[in-house]
């Protein structure tokens, strides 16, 4: 740990990172007036939206050449936590298999390979592998390649998946004969990648995605054989909704869903009879969020409906599905958000959260008393694995801890035994879970509401009040970040970095009304929780005061540039990962992605009053002549989630704006998208990038 401290301020006192030598790139504007509401606004960078102009792409390259120039004499560095981060993790992997429809399925790595090889088993784990897909070999030729789904047709035969070469979540569906292991001519393209298989055998059904929007607004039927793309059997004309499709997990009915942000609808048919007409489960109604599992002759609703805002769950019987005839089955309670729910023939799992920690509540059908799996750590992280079949009676779950490592846990719901089936391990030999600490803190908000705080840290470099912190956050979409390992974060605990993630508003983490209080117009919440759990953090000795980072991306970016308007003067430094910042240019642009889909998340600013309150905060709108904290960008060109021109316009104008003299700096990754590289090892490269522009900050 000596050499690593040394080495590091070795490197930081020997470069300048003002660089003042060198010239930052500059945007050239282009004055565009965008009106509405009696409201100009002036946006000298909207020419950057151009996708595949040469000037665009001239640009965006300037930025990369000039972020590896300003970072080059911390590129021993980089390359260094790269290593680190890579030398932790097992080459030659593989999951835990799972038994479904006669076969054990599972995945693995290879050493040295990038993508991974999908693979099942016959009956017994000890009979011979088949390979499924190994991704390494059709990935060749591509700058960016992702499997999005396989799906096996119910006789063992057909293999359909979907691919992704772009990075844009456009998937095209292939299909292979797996007993002549030849791929078929025919492929589909333009889908989400989700694939069902009817009960014939040659049925499938698909979602097709519009390509201006990327709005998922058709479900498909195709038939193995077929010359065309298949029939239209749903299309989805509300540009607020988009639609996907699924198998029940009683294998009997096929479900259509249609769902916006506030409101689901759901249609269902037989699974034997694939040419049917699907049946109405319960039209939309405006507030009324609901989703169904299929069990026997019933179906089980986890909805809102009565004003149930944490939710509860519901039944009816299977062929009288209307709203009128559900019965509450597990009551709505005030203080505990119900979150889902795992059918088996002898048990219902329940997934709860309370007082922000996820609990499983196992109940028998029968008469017998339920209960809950104990968890022993003040902060954690939990989730249902792989639980394919209904006839067991072992719930598979996954677990972690700031400082402990995800285990797959297989648990007898009779016995109430656990059994590990893997814990994944830390390489290197330098990790032990014992030399970490983990708390969960409680920051007063300025309205006087408690904000959690999830922190780590390495016990033998905190000294209270010397160390720098780096506070996450991302608060949108009722989205809960949870207190889970991560062996990359090593990087910056065993660098002396505090870790810490802010449970703010906008979030789930203490249940739906956490959520509503964070977004529409109460969206300001999700920022300013943010900056008062970083005060906190600083003045209870947590944190370095000029020594607090912040990182958050997507709409965890728009975090990011909210608070770098909003409280330049607390951070050192901002990692902004993708950055939803434009907002309102952007939520007025129904030809964006994905614009129309989050009126109920952020308003319409079509209407005059959601256009005030995005305006007041929209991180790329705000942007002013004052001093900001510095910054790192990252992002996607072919990112379909947020578009590349977003960050872009934001840095220009960042540069053209800020008063002083900090870092602003930019990466674009000319292949990837929203999710980064798509290889296994590649998108820590830029995770490293992100860590060593940390370290260079440190005073």
């Amino acid at each position: 740990m000596r050499i690593t401290s040394l080495f590091i301020l070795i490197l930081i006192f020997s470069c300048d990172m003002k660089k003042t030598n060198l010239t930052e790139p500059q945007a050239k504007k282009i004055e565009k007036i965008l009106s509405i509401h009696g409201d100009d606004r002036i946006d000298e960078y909207y020419w950057l939206n151009q996708r595949g102009n040469d000037d665009v792409i001239r640009y965006l390259n300037e930025e990369n050449d000039y972020r590896d120039e300003y970072m080059k004499d911390y590129k021993p560095l980089e390359d260094k936590i790269f290593q680190e981060i890579k030398s932790r993790i097992k080459e030659d992997d593989s999951s835990v298999p799972y038994f479904y429809n006669d076969y054990f399925y599972y995945t693995r790595y290879e050493k040295d390979k990038q993508y991974p090889i999908y693979c099942r088993k016959k009956s017994s784990l000890d009979n011979e592998e088949e390979i499924l897909i190994d991704a390494n070999e059709m990935s060749k030729g591509y700058d960016y390649f992702r499997v999005g789904m396989i799906e096996i047709s119910p006789d063992n035969k057909t293999m359909a998946y979907s691919i992704d070469t772009v990075s844009r979540r456009i998937y095209t569906i292939h299909f292979m004969d797996l007993e002549t292991r030849k791929i078929s001519d025919k492929n589909i393209p333009n889908s989400s990648g989700s694939i069902t298989w009817a009960n014939d055998n040659k049925t499938i059904f698909y979602n097709s995605k519009d390509l201006e929007t990327l709005r998922s607004d058709r479900v498909m039927r195709y038939e193995i054989g077929d010359s065309g793309n298949g029939d239209e059997v749903y299309f989805e004309k509300d540009e607020t909704f988009s639609v996907f499709s699924y198998k029940t997990k009683s294998d009997k009915y096929i479900v259509i869903g249609s769902s916006s942000t506030l409101s689901q609808e759901y249609r269902i048919i037989n699974a034997n009879n694939p040419l049917g007409k699907f049946k109405m489960f319960q039209k939309r109604v405006d507030g009324l969020e609901y989703s169904i599992s299929h069990f026997n002759d019933k179906w089980f609703i986890v909805t809102n409906k009565d004003e149930a805002t944490n939710f509860k769950l519901m039944s009816c019987p299977e062929l009288k599905t209307s709203s009128n005839n559900w019965v509450d089955y597990i009551n709505h309670r005030d203080n505990v958000l119900l979150e889902g729910i795992e059918v088996f023939d002898d048990f219902l799992v329940v997934t709860e959260r309370e007082n922000g920690l996820r609990r499983v509540d196992i109940r028998p059908w029968s008469d017998t008393e339920n209960h809950y799996i104990n968890f022993e750590e003040e902060a954690y992280s939990l989730y249902s694995s792989d639980n394919p079949q209904m006839n067991t009676t072992k719930f598979r779950y996954s677990y972690s801890s700031m400082t402990t490592p995800n285990s797959v846990i297989e648990y007898d719901m009779i016995t109430k035994e656990k059994k590990v089936m893997k814990e994944t391990e830390v390489l290197g030999g330098d990790f032990n879970k014992n030399n970490y600490e983990s708390k969960r803190v409680w920051a007063e908000a300025r309205d006087g509401k408690k904000v959690p705080v999830s922190l780590v840290y390495k016990k033998d470099m905190f000294n209270e009040g010397q160390n720098p912190l780096l506070l996450y956050g991302y608060g949108s979409y009722g989205n809960t970040i949870n207190a889970s390992f991560s062996s990359v974060r090593l990087s910056l605990l065993d660098r002396g970095f505090v870790y810490a993630i802010a449970h703010i508003r906008g979030s789930q983490y203490l249940g739906r009304s956490w959520y509503d209080d964070g977004k529409m117009f109460n969206k300001k919440n999700t920022f300013t929780d943010f900056i008062d759990a970083g005060k906190f953090l600083i003045n209870e000795g947590y944190a370095k005061e000029n020594q607090l980072f912040a990182m958050g991306g997507s709409a965890g970016g728009l975090l990011m540039g909210a608070v770098a308007n909003m409280a330049p003067d607390l951070f050192r430094g901002i990692v902004a990962g993708v950055p939803f910042v434009d907002v309102v240019t952007t939520m007025l642009d129904e030809d964006i992605p994905l614009t129309t889909f989050e009126y109920d998340e952020w308003g319409n600013p079509n209407n005059k009053d959601s256009y005030d309150y995005m305006l007041s905060y929209s991180p790329y709108d705000q942007v002013e002549e004052k001093d900001y904290p510095a910054i790192f960008i990252t992002t996607g060109y072919h990112d379909s989630q947020v578009q590349y021109f977003e960050p872009a316009k934001w840095i220009a104008r960042l540069r053209d704006r800020r008063t002083n003299n900090e870092p602003l700096l930019m990466y674009c990754n000319m292949e990837a998208g929203h999710g980064g590289a798509s290889g296994r090892f590649e998108a820590y490269k830029e995770t490293a990038m992100e860590y060593a522009f940390f370290v260079s900050l440190i005073d």
